[in-house]
């Protein structure tokens, strides 16, 4: 029976630094191998008019299945093919118009080479992502990116460690460069990330969030100040927007109510043009929900309008519809 060592905690500080040593040096190595193989790859995968089909078994398995992840939210549609039940049906999936990726570090798993030579017959054109730059997977394929690390941070240089960090980084530079190529924007990153937060911050609209119609407190700049206030109450946004002939000309707030109070005492009789803020930040209803949130942080303002190309009056936001939406 084995006795478990005492492990001090500079013992165990001194392992994770001396692994984040090995795989940030297995990283700047894999650098430096950034070749014309790299750029032929990544064209490849550019010009396929079929998926790419991202396999492996093991580790090397995980590994592809998050770079098919990556791949597919970045622009490429792409999916993991498990090598294992490939070779037990699942290879229905994959065309010749396909592109097969596939991920060995030894580059001799039998199922991946079983995968392979299928692959070839249909006309699939096949890029390898191993640590043995000779091995059978790398002469089978049409491309081969060399994945190789000097050690892994296991010290008995068995788990794959450092030599997963690698592939996984290998691919998310793919992954990256084809969307850079593709000009792939934050619009299109949207679409393939609809749900969660993520997906409510990018493709929330003002217009999906703003009041409008008689859900927005109106009033006209001769209204007295009574008659406003009224209009601020039965609507609940904080303010009413101040209109002439029809047009947004300010808005009238409760800070603005407290500010003529201080001023003036008495404010029952004056307009509520007397003492609106003139000038109110506005923006379109086409707009990121997101970008009017940020405009009203960075302003620190609670409400603000929504305006069409001709400064007409479609909606108002309140800061407080920008969260109930979870945009913020």
């Amino acid at each position: 029976m084995h006795t478990q060592p005492q492990i001090t905690p500079d013992a165990l500080r001194h392992s994770a630094t001396r692994t984040f040593d090995i795989e940030i040096q297995a990283l700047q190595a894999l650098q430096g191998r950034i070749d014309a193989h790299f750029e032929q790859a990544a064209r490849l995968i550019l010009d396929c008019p079929g998926r790419v089909v991202v396999t492996g078994i093991g580790k090397s398995g995980h590994v592809a299945r998050k770079i098919a992840a990556t791949l597919a939210s970045t622009g490429t549609p792409a999916f993991f093919m498990h090598a294992a039940e490939a070779i037990h049906g699942d290879l229905g999936m994959l065309t010749g118009q396909d592109i097969l990726l596939a991920i060995s570090y030894s580059g001799s798993a039998q199922e991946l080479i079983t995968i392979i030579s299928v692959a070839k017959r249909m006309g699939t054109r096949i890029i390898a992502m191993t640590g043995h730059p000779e091995s059978e997977l790398a002469r089978s394929a049409d491309i081969s990116l060399d994945a190789a690390v000097d050690h892994e941070a296991c010290p008995l240089n068995l788990a794959p460690t450092a030599s997963t960090t690698a592939a996984l980084v290998l691919g998310d530079a793919l992954a990256v460069a084809c969307l850079e190529a593709r000009g792939f924007n934050r619009d299109d990153f949207a679409r393939s990330h609809p749900g969660g937060a993520l997906g409510r911050r990018l493709l929330t609209s003002v217009a999906d969030v703003m009041r409008s119609g008689a859900a927005l407190p109106r009033v006209a700049a001769d209204t007295l100040i009574p008659d406003a206030l009224t209009e601020m109450s039965s609507k609940g946004m904080g303010m009413t927007i101040v209109l002439d002939q029809g047009r947004p000309v300010g808005i009238f707030t409760d800070g603005d109510l407290r500010r003529m109070i201080a001023q003036h005492g008495d404010i029952r009789a004056l307009p509520v043009s007397a003492g609106m803020s003139r000038h109110p930040r506005d923006i379109a209803a086409d707009a990121p929900a997101i970008e009017a949130a940020s405009i009203m942080d960075a302003h620190k303002l609670n409400q603000m309008l929504v305006l069409d190309g001709d400064g007409l009056l479609l909606g108002a936001l309140h800061m407080h519809d920008l969260l109930a939406a979870k945009v913020i």
